[in-house]
C-alpha cells in the first residue's frame, strides 16, 4: 500500500532543489494506486482495536459514529490532498507556506511524536500477540496475570527487533512485506467475521447493551475516531504529489481511506461485542485483535498474521518519523534519525505497561492527536482555500527572505492559532453538551481556521496601512 511512496524516493531527494515539487509529467500513481493505498492505510491493528473501542457505545451508535466522524475527517484528507496535486509538495512541505519555513518545524515535531506514538500503538498490539504465542507454545502467564509482564517486555524487544529489521533492510523488503502483509489481513478479516457469525448472529449483536458504568458517551466517541483519522490528513499531500489527475487526488483518497476505516473497525466492532455476548463479560481492555483472536480460538496463525501486520505498518510510521525529524534536524542523517525514532518508539511502547492499562494511554494519546492535528489541518487548509485562492508560489517555499519567510522564518500568527486551537480544545471536552453530542474536534477546527483567518485579515489590514503611510 505504501509503494509509490517508495517509487517516489528518489524524485523527492531530487527535487529537494526544485522546491520540493514534483512535475506534473513525472506523477505516475494511478486513481486504482491512490485507492488501494488508503484502503491499505486503515488495514492495521489500530483500525480493529478503534473497533473494539467504539463497543463501548452499543453497535447502532457506534455505527453512526463511525460514519459520521470518519466521513468528515476524510473530507479534510481531500482538501488537503488537492493541495499536494496542485502543488506537487509533501504536507510538511505545503506547511511552509503558513507557519513559515522555520515555523513549519512546529508541523514536523507533531508529525515526529505522532508516528511515534503510532508506531508504539502497534508494537504494543504486536506484543500481545507474541505473548499469547508464548502461552500457548510453552505455558507462559498472559499479560494481566501474575508474572505476565515478562511475557510482554520479551514481545516488545522482538517486534522492535524485527521493525528495525524491516527497515535496514531497504525499501525492496519493505515493498515485500507490505504485499504479503496485505493479503494476509484481507484473508484474516474474513475469517474473522466467518467465525464470529458462526458464534452469533447481527441482531444478537445490535441488540446487546453495554454495562452500566462503562457506556462511552458519543461526543467522546467522535472524538476518538476524529484523532484517529486526522493523523492520516497531514500525510495526504505526501502520496497525492505523485497523481496527475484530480480526481485521483480527491475522490480516492476519500473513497479509500472511508472503506478501509468501515471494515476493519466494523469487524473490531462486531468481534468485540460477540466476545462479550459469548462470555457474559464485557472488558473494553481486551479490545485489543490478539486478545480477541484468541477467545475465538483462531489460533497461532492468527497470532502470527498480526505480528506482521504491524510490521507493514510501523515500518512506515518509523521512516516517516525519521524523515520528520531530519527535517527539523537537517544535519541529522536518515539513518541516524531511524535509529532514533526505533529506540524511541521502544522507550514509548513501555508506557502502557507503567500505567496498567493500554486502553488507558491509547485514549490519552488520541486526546493528544485531537488537540495538536486538528488546528494544524485548520491553518493549512484556510491559508490554502480562504486566503491564497488555491494559489501557492510554490517557488518561495525554500527562499530565505521570500514571501513566506514571513519574521526569521516564522509566521507568529500561525503558531499563535495553532495555540489558542490546543488550548481551546481542551476546554471544549470539558462542555457536558459537546461531550455527549458530536464532541470538540471539529468545532475546535472550526474556531482554529477562524482565528487565523481573522489574525491574518488584521495583519494584512495594518501592513496596507503601513505602506500607504
Amino acid at each position: 500500500m505504501w509503494i509509490r511512496t517508495f517509487k517516489g524516493e528518489s524524485l523527492v531527494k531530487r527535487d529537494k532543489e526544485t522546491n520540493l515539487s514534483i512535475p506534473l509529467e513525472q506523477r505516475r500513481t494511478s486513481a486504482w494506486d491512490m485507492f488501494a493505498t488508503w484502503v491499505g492505510a486503515n488495514a492495521n491493528n489500530g483500525t480493529w482495536y478503534i473497533g473494539g473501542v467504539l463497543a463501548a457505545c452499543g453497535f447502532a451508535l457506534a455505527i453512526k459514529v463511525l460514519l459520521f466522524s470518519s466521513v468528515l475527517s476524510y473530507i479534510f484528507l481531500s482538501l488537503v490532498g488537492f493541495i499536494g496535486y496542485k502543488t506537487g509538495v509533501s504536507t510538511m512541505g505545503i506547511s511552509r507556506a503558513s507557519f513559515g519555513i522555520r515555523g513549519s518545524y512546529l508541523p514536523s515535531l507533531v508529525n515526529f511524536t505522532q508516528f511515534i506514538g503510532w508506531t508504539a500503538v502497534n508494537t504494543f498490539i504486536a506484543a500481545t500477540s507474541v505473548s499469547y504465542l508464548l502461552h500457548d507454545l510453552w505455558g507462559w502467564p498472559l499479560y494481566g496475570h501474575a508474572g505476565g509482564a515478562r511475557g510482554m517486555f520479551i514481545g516488545i524487544v522482538v517486534m522492535s527487533i524485527l521493525h528495525i529489521i524491516s527497515i535496514a533492510s531497504g525499501s525492496r523488503s519493505v515493498q515485500l512485506i507490505e504485499r504479503v502483509g496485505i493479503v494476509l489481513v484481507f484473508i484474516f478479516v474474513i475469517w474473522e467475521s466467518i467465525v464470529v457469525f458462526q458464534t452469533v448472529s447481527l441482531q444478537q449483536i445490535s441488540a446487546w447493551q453495554v454495562p452500566a458504568g462503562l457506556k462511552m458517551n458519543s461526543g467522546v466517541a467522535v472524538d476518538t475516531v476524529a484523532a484517529f483519522n486526522l493523523a492520516w490528513v497531514t500525510a495526504g499531500a505526501d502520496f497525492t504529489r505523485f497523481t496527475a489527475k484530480k480526481s485521483s487526488a480527491t475522490a480516492m483518497p476519500f473513497l479509500g481511506a472511508l472503506l478501509g476505516v468501515l471494515w476493519f473497525a466494523f469487524i473490531g466492532l462486531i468481534a468485540t461485542i460477540s466476545i462479550a455476548i459469548a462470555t457474559g463479560a464485557y472488558d473494553p481492555n481486551n479490545s485489543d485483535p490478539s486478545t480477541i483472536a484468541s477467545k475465538l480460538g483462531l489460533g497461532l496463525l492468527a497470532l502470527v498474521v498480526i505480528i506482521l501486520t504491524s510490521m507493514t505498518a510501523n515500518a512506515v510510521n518509523l521512516m516517516a518519523a525519521g524523515s520528520a525529524l531530519s527535517n527539523i534536524f537537517p544535519r541529522l542523517s536518515l539513518k541516524a534519525s531511524l535509529w532514533i525514532v526505533a529506540a524511541l518508539a521502544t522507550l514509548v511502547t513501555f508506557v502502557p505497561m507503567i500505567l496498567g492499562s493500554f486502553l488507558t494511554a491509547f485514549i490519552v494519546f488520541l486526546d493528544y492527536i485531537g488537540m495538536v492535528l486538528g488546528p494544524i489541518i485548520s491553518v493549512i487548509i484556510v491559508d490554502f482555500y480562504c486566503r491564497s485562492q488555491r494559489q501557492y508560489q510554490v517557488a518561495e517555499l525554500t527562499i530565505r527572505g521570500g514571501k513566506y519567510w514571513y519574521h526569521f522564518g516564522v509566521n507568529w500568527f500561525a503558531i499563535l492559532a495553532w495555540a489558542c486551537g490546543a488550548a481551546l480544545f481542551f476546554l471544549l471536552r470539558q462542555l457536558t453538551f459537546l461531550s455527549t453530542t458530536i464532541g470538540a474536534t471539529f468545532i475546535d477546527m472550526v474556531f482554529s481556521g477562524v482565528i487565523y483567518y481573522g489574525l491574518m485579515k488584521l495583519w494584512e489590514r495594518r501592513r496596507k496601512q503601513k505602506n500607504a503611510d
